[in-house]
């Protein structure tokens, strides 16, 4: 795939400039995927799909055209296109580099084979069955390829390939009008364990025996690693480039200031963990940053666009969300420095407060209001976990919350992009 693609790709940028354009890019993104599919305790189907394209970005008389094709394709036709919808566009500046990343090609991660998918499904859902019977569990396991090439017209060109595990287990109880659904996931390369999996399926379902009354009111909320994104969501769209620009994000002015508690320290670490990244959708080599240090805005991360207009120039942050798209600020990860309490140690300091695992939907919002409907969430009092909290919801600020933080954990887990441990915090109300 990559030898006939890179081809194609300098045919691509070859073709665009023969037409007289100022400065010309191709960017190709390929992805393959096999995935076992379990439903009811049963492996229903087995999936193999690929997708991918060339998108050419060309400026014309200074005026920037993005045209894309996916499947085969003319290369002069998508070329004049990319030039007849410049016309569309004002004048911009070429935000081309010239830097070649060394290796110029990287290579990450392990393939496994369908059957290995297979048996981690089934041996997965055989050990939730041999303990809780009366559970429908569904599962997916999956291995994916993909492929990345970038080059331009100012010298620039590099590549990688990166093949990612995942696995996803859920298990399901239905008692009347009680339903209750626990899921785990793990994104890794080179080898997925599934036991960590089980081991998360297990205990939940152990805390979930008994259903007990929430807390009401203001009471501390110890957020699991797996819900602490709804949090860190937030401060990620707050560090945002564009959101400063646009003059959106309540910490455009706030660099240098105390804006979480000193207990807090947020980095991006693009070599670490399952969605590592050696460069950026502009070619930009991917930093190191250290974003909040003990609670103090350090810096906000940017494409070169956005680098250029605030004039502290990329941080290698500028990615496409799809083909489509111009790049934009995006993280690679968001790493919370651990705190030094267990997660037992957390629960058993608390006298009252719950315990929120998994919840509903996008809570999210640049602004900070938070409202959260709690999807599976469980009461803590006397430094025990007692049972399963039903129908509550969580409000307050998010910023707020996180100026408010009682403990920190040292149990560091992946969810999406934040490498996060649980917390501990103050600040918002519970109803039920």
């Amino acid at each position: 795939m990559s030898a006939a693609s890179s081809s194609s790709a300098e045919q691509l940028l070859a073709r665009a400039m023969a037409a007289n354009v100022e400065a010309a890019e191709v960017y190709e993104l390929r992805t393959s995927a096999h995935t076992a599919c379990f439903e009811a305790n049963h492996l229903k189907r087995l999936e193999h799909l690929e997708s991918g394209g060339m998108a050419l970005r060309v400026w014309n008389q200074h005026r920037p055209g993005l045209a894309v094709a996916h499947g085969p394709f003319d290369q002069d036709t998508l070329v004049a296109q990319a030039i007849a919808l410049s016309e569309l566009h004002p004048p911009q500046d070429y935000p081309l580099s010239a830097s070649v990343m060394q290796p110029a090609q990287l290579d990450r991660g392990l393939a496994v084979p369908a059957e290995q998918l297979i048996r981690w499904g089934h041996d997965s859902i055989d050990r939730i069955l041999d303990a809780h019977a009366d559970c429908s569990c569904s599962a997916e396991y999956e291995c994916e390829t993909e492929y990345v090439h970038l080059i331009n017209s100012a010298g620039m060109e590099c590549r990688y390939t990166d093949i990612t595990l995942r696995g996803l287990l859920t298990a399901e109880k239905i008692k009347g009008q009680d339903f209750l659904c626990i899921e785990a996931d793990q994104v890794q390369r080179n080898q997925l364990n599934p036991e960590a999996l089980i081991e998360l399926i297990e205990q939940r379902l152990a805390w979930a025996a008994e259903r007990v009354p929430a807390p009401q009111g203001a009471v501390p909320v110890l957020f699991t690693p797996r819900a602490a994104d709804t949090l860190w969501a937030t401060l990620q769209a707050a560090l945002n480039a564009q959101k400063i620009i646009e003059g959106v994000s309540p910490w455009s002015d706030r660099l240098g200031a105390s804006v979480i508690s000193p207990q807090l320290t947020l980095s991006q670490i693009p070599s670490l963990g399952p969605y590592s990244c050696p460069f950026d959708d502009e070619g930009q080599a991917t930093q190191t940053l250290e974003l909040v240090h003990q609670g103090e805005l350090q810096l906000f991360y940017t494409d070169l666009r956005t680098g250029q207009l605030l004039g502290s120039g990329t941080t290698g942050n500028g990615f496409r969300p799809t083909l489509n798209q111009y790049p934009h600020p995006e993280l690679i990860n968001l790493v919370v420095q651990p705190g030094s309490k267990s997660f037992s140690e957390i629960i058993g300091a608390l006298s009252d407060g719950i315990l929120v695992d998994q919840v509903l939907g996008d809570n999210s919002r640049i602004g900070g209001d938070l409202s959260i409907n709690v999807d599976l969430g469980y009461r803590i009092r006397q430094g025990k976990i007692t049972g399963r909290v039903k129908d509550v919801m969580i409000s307050g600020n998010t910023y707020q919350a996180l100026q408010q933080v009682l403990m920190l954990g040292n149990d560091h887990q992946w969810n999406n992009i934040f490498y996060s441990p649980s917390i501990l915090v103050g600040g918002l109300s519970v109803t039920a």
